[in-house]
């Protein structure tokens, strides 16, 4: 699988500079140098714009470590490396204490990285490798969830279906409960956990692509697009030719193939996907990522024959679809024949 680390913005995009960057206080200011420091420790090599002091003219030195292509294509290769992912590998450690320092410019350049970690993760699950390293900031992401929602479940309110609409006219009495709004729980609440167990992975797991998801428009390009690709290899099923892709491939010395996809994990993944595939259209790139992944779970809800699963990726290859369409001009009230049933 290619890395994508360095994103790739067409020249209808422009790319983003400290110019458009909000200036940030002095602490954390002296928490990014900190972090710098000790990333520079461990990367082969280091940008020298990115070594700064605090009374340097960048205003957002934690922005530019976001959005700089060298870092990003270093950082990627180190967590797709062999041995990543164990309890006593740096890199790890450093995504871990720059995530509990606690400030948002720093979190945001963990989470850039949260699809390599989730891939690869889940992909070396079942060859019983240490992975602590992985885990420990899967449960740092977790654990700020589970503390900024207060154990309250994530929901929103949905119209009550049994109301008439205003184009009909109510042939019965409406009964008083019917005008409340059904509440629709998008993210159950959570629980503190310590530990990553079997039975618990895929919740732990999905929590931190919620999260990931909620900070969406800060990750660059190419974040969305390792995760587009790992969404391919998770599903291990080609649409093409529906052939079984669960076979074992070597790359960087991994193996890769399809995993479990439980709806806790699956519909974040989903959610994700739908921002590739709707918000980026302009970056023919991502959008063909995205698309590819669609095609490749879809595929997979039809091997698995689950309905859910099947009517989400459906709905988002048709909104990918109308997406590609060109723009005409169309008249609302119009009824298009390919919407026509004819009985």
């Amino acid at each position: 699988m290619s890395d994508h680390s360095e994103p790739t913005t067409p020249s209808s995009i422009s790319t983003p500079t400290s110019e458009h960057a909000p200036s940030i206080s002095l602490d954390s200011l002296s928490k990014t140098k900190s972090a710098i420091e000790s990333l520079s420790s461990i990367l082969s090599s280091f940008p020298s714009n990115l070594s700064f002091s605090i009374s340097s003219s960048n205003p957002n030195p934690a922005f530019s470590l976001l959005h700089d292509p060298q870092v990003a294509s270093q950082v990627s290769s180190l967590l797709r490396e062999p041995n990543s992912g164990a309890g006593d590998n740096n890199l790890c450690r450093w995504l871990y204490d720059t995530f509990q320092s606690g400030d948002p410019n720093l979190q945001l350049i963990v989470l850039r990285f949260l699809p390599i970690i989730v891939g690869i993760y889940l992909s070396r699950v079942a060859l019983r490798k240490p992975l602590a390293g992985f885990e420990a900031v899967l449960l740092a992401l977790y654990a700020h969830e589970t503390t900024s929602r207060a154990g309250q479940p994530i929901t929103m309110n949905v119209p009550n279906l049994s109301l008439p609409s205003v184009y009909h006219e109510a042939k019965a009495p409406i009964n008083s409960n019917s005008t409340e709004l059904n509440l629709a729980v998008i993210s159950p609440s959570l629980e503190p956990h310590g530990t990553v167990r079997s039975t618990r992975r895929a919740r732990i797991v999905g929590v931190a692509l919620e999260l990931y998801h909620n900070k969406i428009y800060h990750m660059p390009v190419g974040s969305k697009i390792d995760f587009c690709d790992f969404c391919v290899v998770w599903a291990g099923q080609d649409n093409n030719d529906d052939r079984d892709l669960n076979k074992e491939s070597e790359s960087n010395g991994r193996k890769e193939g399809r995993i479990p996809l439980p709806w806790e994990l699956l519909q974040p993944v989903l959610r994700i996907l739908g921002h590739c595939l709707m918000g980026n259209t302009k970056n023919k790139e991502l959008f063909d990522a995205a698309w590819a992944a669609c095609n490749s779970l879809y595929a997979r809800s039809m091997h698995d024959i689950n309905p859910k699963a099947l009517l989400a990726t459906g709905s988002l290859l048709k909104l990918g679809k109308k997406a590609m369409e060109p723009s005409e001009d169309l008249d609302p009230t119009e009824i298009r024949k390919s919407n026509v049933i004819v009985i």
